[in-house]
């Protein structure tokens, strides 16, 4: 059966893995600073959901599936890592922008922007299999695992939404801008290296 502890014990694990300045917090980053906390907190939505939906996938057994047909996970690991190396691209070549210099993008557009950058990564599912396995008692019931799933999405919402307002601070966005062409350049190397080790692994 589900308890508090198993929950408080995945809340954490989810919490220092979102914190860990990665492609997702990058990008979380990058909106809020052309978009304000507007797009900030839209970003983190896309990709929020898109992390609960794999961690879905994991509680339903997608990874069970993709070793019973391996031509499943390839077609999705190629797909992701164009979309990857394309994120990549895009964030080098305007890396000397001021942050400003990109028009702000529509709500709807920010979503999609989080949720095909989470998208691009099916490894996560592997993490996450690895991380509830762990965690979580089997046999969990369809509402437990709707549970979870809900759990991190909020979660992981939360945490980016924090970080959207943490950008729109003055004095915090005024340090980050003076980094910017650094940051956004070692952003596009983690992206492009997750999208190229997409491709030439199995």
């Amino acid at each position: 059966m589900l308890t508090a502890t198993h929950l408080l014990a995945f809340n954490l694990a989810l919490f220092f893995a979102v914190a860990a300045p990665g492609p997702a917090f990058l990008i979380c980053v990058q909106a809020s600073l052309r978009g304000g906390r507007g797009e900030g907190v839209m970003t983190g939505v896309g990709l929020g959901v898109m992390a609960g939906l794999w961690t879905l996938a994991a509680l339903l057994g997608l990874a069970t599936l993709f070793e019973v047909i391996p031509t499943a996970y390839t077609f999705l690991r190629i797909g992701g890592a164009v979309l990857v190396l394309v994120f990549a691209v895009l964030i080098w070549r305007g890396a000397n922008d001021p942050p400003g210099a990109a028009p702000p993008v529509s709500r709807r557009r920010a979503f999609l922007n989080g949720f095909l950058l989470n998208l691009g990564n099916p490894k996560s599912i592997l993490f996450a299999a690895g991380v509830l396995l762990v965690i979580f008692p089997p046999g969990l019931s369809a509402a437990e695992m709707a549970l979870i799933t809900v759990n991190q999405i909020v979660l992981e919402i939360v945490l980016y939404s924090a970080l959207a307002y943490l950008m729109s601070r003055d004095r915090i966005r005024a340090r980050y801008i003076a980094l910017k062409p650094s940051l956004s350049r070692a952003m596009a190397l983690v992206l492009g290296g997750l999208g190229l080790r997409l491709l030439i692994t199995s």
